[in-house]
């Protein structure tokens, strides 16, 4: 298994014990603000690159 599949796994794991232990709301909060902050917290070079590396791998 490659370590993207488990890290997907693993987020899935967590996504459902979220869901199981906390209101739907707040385990949505969770799953898309975590992310979201971390993205934030790139300063603009990182995210420029972030992105560049994201339209490589679509083909674009």
């Amino acid at each position: 298994m490659s370590k993207n599949a488990k890290i997907a796994a693993g987020g899935v794991a967590a996504g459902i014990i979220l869901l199981i232990w906390l209101p739907w709301w707040a385990a949505l909060l969770i799953v898309l603000g975590v992310p979201a902050a971390a993205y934030l917290t790139l300063d603009p070079s990182q995210r420029r690159r972030l992105r560049r590396v994201n339209r490589k791998k679509l083909g674009r």
